[in-house]
């Protein structure tokens, strides 16, 4: 059986057979994980491109297991994306003796806000108990981003490729460098594609406000072609609004080496999301999502739905990173007692819209290089008409 050839320098410097790149997605307030866990990080790598695990909703010692499902599916390279934000939060520290709790953190406006909207959407208030123990809950999750120890976990097992999703992390380079792993990183702007060239990034990813999860403000195709220019010749990879081949071609006709995808995966059977979200994904067009920052404090692109609408209505100016998503952890249980998963967290970017059902991973990363491939070999040199007249 014959499989098209289709490769840049991408593919020999992280190991891959394709230079499409599995979007490290981490958990969605659905509470099923990460998104991107061994199944479909191993699938991706088995049909040539490269898995990478959505490491942030692990604590160090569930990475290593993860880590460890997907040797067991597949031998083929893969990587862990972590997330390396530069404003998290600081928690909260005992007082005069006794233990304040992040709850103290948050501005009383904040609090009448979610009040609101649970008045809105019918929402239960939990019991004091109940809230109690979900204050727990949430900052023993949020006590999990430990970055440090995640890495550590990642320089251990050795994995082929470290992605930083979200900062910089030049202070761990030179140690993944040490240990053979290369690490990429993941940037919204020309400024920030320069600062993680100069620490000493193998490659980087140029993510267009197209793309879901966090984003910045610039264009996939105004922002790819000026980060190839700003950090010749560090590769770059294309992310944001890539679907399918066409896709693809665009972004090596840009000058990228690759693409980095993560909506095109996540209507997928191996994908770690609910019916629910992997439907309203591939329903929605290319206008049904926008972004907001409801979730984590950052720019975040979502599938929209009635509670972010009805947030951002409020004009409530978000917490930093961290302390919003512990506030917001209330709504969510709220959420969640009520039976409304249809107000849950759902990232996505705008190429949902292209999403017509729910495939095998390896269908999807097949159709993208079937295509590519074609438009190269056959279908451009037909329609684009290229010479010098004299």
């Amino acid at each position: 059986m014959t499989r098209p050839v289709l490769r840049t320098r991408i593919c020999d410097l992280l190991g891959m057979e394709y230079p499409i790149l599995l979007a490290g997605m981490g958990p969605a307030a659905g509470g099923v994980g990460p998104a991107a866990t061994a199944p479909l990080v191993a699938a991706v790598s088995e049909a040539g491109g490269l898995g990478v695990i959505g490491g942030t909703g692990f604590s160090a010692d569930d990475l290593r297991q993860e880590i460890r499902q997907v040797r067991e599916r597949t031998s083929k390279p893969f990587g862990v994306d972590l997330l390396f934000p530069s404003n998290v939060a600081p928690m909260p520290k005992p007082a005069n003796g006794g233990a304040r709790s992040w709850r103290d953190l948050v501005p009383q406006q904040c609090w009448d806000a979610l009040d609101e909207l649970r008045r809105q959407f019918n929402l239960p208030t939990l019991p004091p108990r109940d809230r109690e123990r979900e204050s727990e809950r949430a900052l023993r999750s949020f006590r999990m981003f430990d970055v440090k120890a995640q890495v550590q976990v990642v320089i251990e097992e050795r994995v082929p490729v470290l992605a930083s999703g979200l900062g910089n992390p030049e202070p761990f380079i030179a140690e993944c460098h040490r240990v053979g792993t290369k690490v990429i990183s993941v940037v919204g702007n020309v400024k920030n594609a320069r600062r993680v060239a100069a620490s000493g990034v193998d490659a980087v990813v140029a993510q267009g406000t197209e793309g879901g999860g966090h984003t910045g403000r610039i264009g996939t195709l105004a922002l790819v072609p000026q980060a190839v220019d700003a950090v010749a010749p560090v590769p770059v990879i294309a992310a944001g609004g890539i679907a399918d081949g066409r896709g693809l071609v665009a972004a090596l006709a840009l000058g990228a080496e690759g693409v980095w995808c993560g909506t095109a995966f996540l209507a997928t059977r191996e994908a770690n999301l609910t019916d629910l979200q992997k439907s309203q994904i591939v329903a929605a067009t290319e206008e049904d999502t926008r972004v907001t920052r409801i979730w984590s404090g950052k720019t975040m692109r979502n599938v929209t739905n009635p509670l972010i609408e009805a947030w951002e209505n409020l004009g409530v100016k978000a917490l930093p990173m961290g302390l919003q998503g512990l506030m917001i952890s209330d709504l969510v249980v709220s959420a969640k007692v009520a039976g409304r998963e249809d107000l849950l967290m759902n990232a996505a970017g705008q190429i949902s819209g292209m999403l017509r059902e729910v495939q095998p991973a390896r269908d999807v990363l097949a159709g993208m290089v079937g295509q590519a491939a074609d438009l190269l070999a056959n279908q451009m040199p037909k329609r684009v008409q290229t010479g010098v007249v004299a």
